[in-house]
């Protein structure tokens, strides 16, 4: 396994997370990171010794006790190698020095592997609602 330098609200710019987001087929959008940093509580970058960015998670707060991990990406070739895994734990680690007592994530089925059993997730109900599905206020 090639190692990474995992980076605390790092330099990274738009581009580079478009590319990350292309290297495993998700569906990129220019201008987004531009878009949401102010949002952010941080991010977490992880890069390779030529400073090319292969993960990345954003993490928003509600300003006290809650964290959210958004939109962790980890590039193609360089999944299951355990960088994901680190990142998040850096993420978590980041948090709770920001003073938030918890850390939480929405994942796909197939994802609870990862989240539950490498990054220590205990699973919870929740609840959602799909806002474009809403039906407009009478």
């Amino acid at each position: 396994m090639r190692d990474v330098t995992l980076d605390w609200r790092g330099p990274l710019d738009d581009a580079e997370l478009v590319a990350l987001v292309l290297s495993h087929g998700g569906n990129a959008e220019a201008g987004w990171w531009e878009r949401i940093r102010p949002h952010s509580l941080g991010w977490v970058t992880a890069r390779e010794d030529d400073g090319t960015l292969v993960a990345f998670a954003n993490v928003v707060s509600d300003g006290s006790d809650h964290a959210f991990l958004l939109d962790p990406k980890t590039r193609g070739d360089r999944q299951r190698e355990g960088v994901g895994t680190r990142v998040v734990a850096f993420a978590a680690q980041e948090a709770k020095a920001a003073g938030c007592q918890w850390l939480h994530v929405d994942f796909e089925e197939t994802l609870a592997p990862f989240y539950l059993d490498a990054c220590g997730f205990t699973p919870t109900s929740a609840g959602l609602i799909h806002l474009p599905s809403l039906p407009a206020a009478q």
